[in-house]
């Protein structure tokens, strides 16, 4: 292992010293940034997947929606189509992506477009919906559009101050750019996370004084949706099927082993597109299973994928919890929109 990460290191240096021009660039003014009036609000971070950023897109659309009139923007990762898409009920993860998708489900009062073009996406929002505020999910490495705040996810035990640039690690540019975040929220730490262990952090950043960490967790339910309503204590009388497609199922498989509940687990690629094949074997282990009560658990990001294929799917769905300083989190937020 370690010397395939030596053969690769060759690779990661070209692959950094590509983007960090490209970065340069931008910083200079010879790669133009798009600007908008309108208040855009990126979230995104340096590594590949698993940070958490739905779920803190959909704290932001919680914190939002009631007063504002809000649009969520998204590349549409591994969609099987292109160009400027405002969802609708007719369509399905793989036309505009699992995530948007997700947002259009759980959010039917606000707009959710998808588009690679974000700039594009931006002028084509303003012409159709004028909303108040624009979400921009996953667009941290987008510098072609300049938001008005950024948003840095990394994950605790996993800091992007730890890590490598691809292909030896999982870093998307390097560590520095984070330098153009606004706020850094350190995702998925355990719920009592020590004041020491939050100052050994912020150490570890080196942040900018004019840059803000934050500290979440990850808020698991009190039951099953989908399928079966289940409360999470009686899930230990089933037999469970855990199927995941998604970058980082471990904080989901921790939660069940912390709950001592029993379970199998399929794990796919993130943004897997589950083909026949797939949905005939998750079938077929389902029915070898031997308990008599038994159900097929999954994230709430592969139900909107799976739902149609598989009926007898329950999902957990999860959300965002600060640790601390929630009313300075929500006070950075609201700066940013005029009028609030």
């Amino acid at each position: 292992m370690r010397q395939a990460c030596y053969l690769l290191f060759p690779f990661a240096i070209l692959y950094g010293l590509i983007t960090s021009i490209r970065n340069a660039f931008f910083d200079m003014g010879i790669l133009k940034s798009t600007s908008f009036t309108i208040p855009v609000i990126a979230v995104g971070n340096l590594s590949v997947g698993g940070t958490g950023k739905t779920p803190q897109t959909e704290y932001l659309i919680r914190l939002l929606q009631s007063n504002k009139k809000i649009a969520v923007l998204s590349r549409g990762y591994r969609r099987k189509t292109r160009g400027f898409i405002l969802l609708n009920s007719k369509h399905d993860a793989e036309t505009v992506g699992d995530e948007p998708l997700q947002f259009f489900k759980k959010f039917p009062a606000i707009s959710v477009v998808v588009d690679a073009n974000r700039v594009h996406g931006i002028q084509q929002l303003q012409k159709l919906i004028k909303p108040d505020v624009i979400l921009l999910d996953d667009a941290f490495q987008h510098r072609k559009l300049k938001a008005g705040l950024y948003i840095l996810l990394t994950k605790y035990g996993d800091l992007y101050t730890d890590d490598f640039l691809l292909p030896v690690g999982n870093l998307r540019e390097h560590r520095s750019s984070a330098k153009r975040a606004h706020i850094i929220v350190v995702t998925k730490c355990p719920e009592k996370l020590s004041e020491s262990e939050q100052k050994r952090i912020r150490k570890k950043l080196k942040t900018s004084r004019n840059q803000c960490v934050f500290f979440s967790s990850v808020l698991y339910p009190d039951k099953t949706k989908g399928s079966k309503e289940i409360a999470i204590e009686d899930l230990k009388k089933y037999e469970i099927l855990l199927v995941t497609g998604i970058a980082n199922p471990t904080p989901l498989v921790r939660f069940l082993d912390s709950k001592s509940i029993r379970y199998k687990h399929l794990k796919y690629p993130d943004h897997h597109h589950f083909s026949g094949a797939d949905i005939a074997a998750i079938n077929t282990v389902y029915i070898n299973l031997s308990s008599a009560m038994k159900l097929i658990l999954t994230t709430e990001k592969d139900y909107v994928r799976l739902s149609d294929a598989i009926k007898n799917l329950s999902y957990l769905e999860i959300e965002t919890k600060l640790l601390n300083n929630q009313i300075e989190f929500e006070r950075k937020i609201l700066e940013q929109l005029p009028e609030w």
